[in-house]
């Protein structure tokens, strides 16, 4: 398995927390300006991979949470992401 695979799947295992944690250091990484140019592009494909990772996490929290729905007692209930 390359590096950018392992990367990846890394990644996938990462919760959202975990993912935005290291994404947060890549960033500081990179902004020091103390990291190599080789290093810099390898962290910055590592940052992409991170933020779509974090972007679908957040995608996903979206969905469910427009699932929410308040019904006409003003109790609120769930329908699965399915139903349309």
């Amino acid at each position: 398995m390359s590096d950018n695979n392992a990367d990846s799947a890394g990644i996938a295992q990462l919760n959202f927390e975990e993912a935005l944690r290291a994404l947060e250091s890549v960033v500081r990484q990179l902004e020091s300006g103390e990291v190599p140019l080789d290093e810099s592009i390898s962290l910055y494909e590592k940052g992409e991979k991170l933020r779509a990772a974090c972007q679908a996490r957040l995608d996903a929290a979206t969905a469910r949470i427009e699932r929410i729905v308040a019904k006409d007692d003003g109790a609120v209930a769930t329908r699965p992401l399915d139903d349309a």
